[in-house]
């Protein structure tokens, strides 16, 4: 059985919809804490990186590690999704950069495709604007040769391709309920800058959880072929 590895920064973000679509797919998901319990030997079969509340440019080791694990496995040709803080460390093991946007983005926010989007084979099956579930304080700079696939007015990579198997998504497609809960009890001043309630959080985002999962589902199908 194939085997993907999960990097988590933080034990409540987890793979959500994503463990579901992968064993769908008969590949087995290994979890690992990375701050705590350090990096696996190896990146598996698949390589999917999690979100945190941490930054890539913290000075903590294991941040400095886990980005030369990436730029490793970037080398293979392994499938590779990063969400949140993964799309950022992943933009950074590429050459970009990660840096404080203008906001707070939180919540559920519009996005839209660029070009490339548009001509993406997975991103070009979803509606030229959509909305997100988005958690996150910092944006990406990505090199010249690599271009965003979805954009929002305050943060202008919001997905990104680094090859044919490999993205970086600043969203969270794989949230479930229980997720978006224990980041709200998880993270409270988070919820202060963005000024929103926990509930009126999970009451926006409710409706849009099926179409979002459907959506991680689309990638993970996409991916793993």
């Amino acid at each position: 059985m194939k085997v993907a590895t999960c990097l988590q920064h933080v034990p409540f973000e987890g793979p959500g919809m994503f463990r579901q679509s992968l064993e769908t797919r008969g590949y087995t998901v290994q979890t690992t804490l990375v701050p705590s319990e350090g990096l696996p030997a190896a990146p598996g079969d698949f390589l999917l990186i999690m979100g945190g509340p941490m930054s890539v440019n913290d000075s903590e080791p294991w941040i400095a590690e886990e980005m030369a694990f990436v730029q490793a496995a970037l080398l293979t040709d392994i499938p590779i999704l990063g969400i949140c803080f993964g799309s950022q460390l992943l933009a950074l093991a590429v050459g970009g950069s990660i840096a404080p946007g203008p906001t707070f983005e939180i919540g559920m926010v519009n996005v839209s495709l660029t070009d490339e989007g548009h001509a993406d084979s997975v991103f070009s099956q979803l509606p030229p604007t959509f909305q997100v579930i988005q958690w996150h304080g910092e944006g990406i700079t990505l090199p010249s040769e690599i271009k965003a696939l979805v954009s929002s007015p305050d943060f202008p990579v919001q997905a990104f391709r680094v090859r044919e198997r490999c993205y970086g998504l600043l969203f969270h497609p794989e949230i479930e309920m229980s997720g978006l809960q224990n980041l709200c009890e998880e993270c409270p001043e988070d919820l202060k800058k963005g000024g929103l309630s926990p509930e009126i959080i999970q009451s926006q985002a409710h409706p849009y959880l099926p179409r979002l999962h459907q959506f991680a589902d689309l990638l993970t199908n996409y991916l793993t072929q």
